[in-house]
């Protein structure tokens, strides 16, 4: 399909990528060699979770940026649709212990229901008990926030077709594809996602990798599935530019997606 890219102005971005991992990863010099090779492994992550959190004392880590960086390119698709009561269902893919997906759920005015799934069990307690220590206000008074376990290579068994409106993937298909055995699983979630998504949905990628190498991926890998693919430019912070790739199943027919155009 064809590829259009579109340039906006830079948003506000609240840490790299990089720096948070470095900082993380400053006491933890074997786990780092784990991640750069065993990204795509639950045992790897795991131990991540537990080691950051020894000290008993909770923060939210989050890859590349926060909420707020991304919060007019994620809460615009979330738009009730007119004469429709169903919530629209939002999937964190890779949650870990990132507070995206709660504070969609916090601050969309519309009705959502709001899953955050990781494979780590690890993370996914944390983040319960994270929401039944300091409980979050919904938006909305009809809106849910779910913590689930599920590996990404499973979302149709878990969710079945077209079940889901908006998928958001902060980092999860970056660390398939800089893992050492990942990269086919990468293809094979993106399959997984767009079998999940309704002909309305979208599926947003938000990665620092440069749109010539991401964008020839996804269309090749997405091609059986004659998906859209195209390219937002989020902004630049620290000399590292940051991307929403946006990828929509054929004959999308919702009009609050980003625009391509």
């Amino acid at each position: 399909m064809a590829v259009i890219v579109n340039r906006l102005s830079p948003a506000r971005l609240l840490t790299s990528g990089r720096s948070a991992l470095a900082g993380a990863f400053r006491q933890h010099t074997s786990l780092t060699t784990d991640l750069i090779e065993n990204m795509d492994k639950k045992e790897t992550w795991d131990r991540f979770y537990r080691e950051n959190n020894v000290k008993k004392d909770f923060k939210n880590f989050e890859w590349f940026f926060g909420f707020d960086s991304v919060r007019d390119f994620i809460l615009p698709l979330l738009r009730q649709q007119p004469n429709s009561a169903t919530l629209r269902h939002v999937l964190d893919l890779g949650c870990g212990t990132s507070a995206l997906g709660p504070r969609i759920y916090e601050h969309s005015q519309w009705p959502v229901h709001v899953t955050c799934a990781d494979i780590s069990p690890v993370a996914v307690q944390l983040m319960q008990e994270q929401a039944k220590t300091k409980p979050i206000q919904p938006g909305n008074p009809s809106s849910r926030l779910a913590f689930l376990e599920l590996d990404c290579c499973r979302l149709q068994a878990r969710f079945g077709e077209r079940s889901l409106d908006v998928i958001v993937d902060k980092g999860t298909t970056d660390a398939l594809l800089r893992s050492s055995e990942g990269r086919p699983k990468a293809g094979f979630v993106l399959k997984q996602c767009l079998g999940v998504l309704r002909q309305s949905g979208c599926l947003l990628q938000f990665s620092d990798e440069d749109p010539d190498a991401r964008l020839l991926w996804l269309e090749r890998e997405s091609r059986d599935q004659a998906a859209r693919v195209g390219v937002l430019e989020v902004g630049t912070l620290r000399g590292v530019c940051y991307y929403c790739y946006v990828i929509t199943p054929p004959g999308h027919i919702d009009t609050s997606t980003p625009s391509l155009s």
